[in-house]
């Protein structure tokens, strides 16, 4: 019996732990696979891109992210208050910027990557990097959520700046001075020049 009681105890103590561990794991040879994806595709400093090429490259860097949760921080609580049609045109158009946003600078994608720390709670995580690129070095953090078997971005800290607290100060902002609808009206002249 008493061995029994130690078997069970070391199953629900370790359990967790190996869990947590792989999916750790998971994550970072998601993470990494991407990173060789886009590395790949980039190819040497000073390439020129076709457009099927930027194609490419906005649906490896941004297949990860879970834009309704990414947008949905971005508004705060303003998501809650809007209709839902309002809801899926916002979802939209933020996603349509943040993938166009994300080929702004091609080189950081070359960056060299350190995995500092990787910590699952149950269903999130946060993963926090070292980038280095030319001997500069940056902190890019993810916070993630599991969707289903999969693991989603709903957030990146760039050097401590939340691109969702980023973007809902300026949100807040367009939105206490001018209203949401001159917002969603900024937001589609930006995602029509994407």
């Amino acid at each position: 019996m008493r061995q029994f009681t130690s078997f069970l105890l070391m199953i629900v103590l370790f359990v967790p732990v190996a869990f947590a561990q792989s999916e750790s794991d998971r994550i970072r040879e998601m993470l990494d696979s991407r990173d060789e994806e886009i590395k790949e595709l980039l190819g040497p400093d000073g390439n020129d891109y076709t457009q099927e090429q930027r194609e490419q490259l906005k649906d490896i860097v941004n297949d990860v992210i879970y834009y309704r949760a990414m947008a949905q921080a971005a508004l705060g609580d303003t998501y809650h208050e809007i209709s839902e049609e309002e809801r899926e045109e916002f979802v939209s158009l933020f996603a349509t910027i943040i993938r166009d946003n994300s080929l702004n600078s091609l080189d950081i994608y070359r960056a060299d990557v350190i995995y500092d720390n990787i910590e699952v709670n149950g269903e999130t995580a946060r993963v926090e990097t070292t980038a280095e690129l030319q001997d500069v070095r940056t902190t890019v953090d993810y916070d993630m959520i599991k969707s289903g078997s999969d693991w989603v971005i709903v957030d990146m800290t760039i050097d401590d700046v939340s691109t969702a607290e980023s973007y809902n100060r300026q949100f807040q902002s367009i939105i206490r001075q001018r209203g949401f609808d001159a917002l969603l009206e900024s937001l589609r002249r930006r995602a029509a020049r994407a």
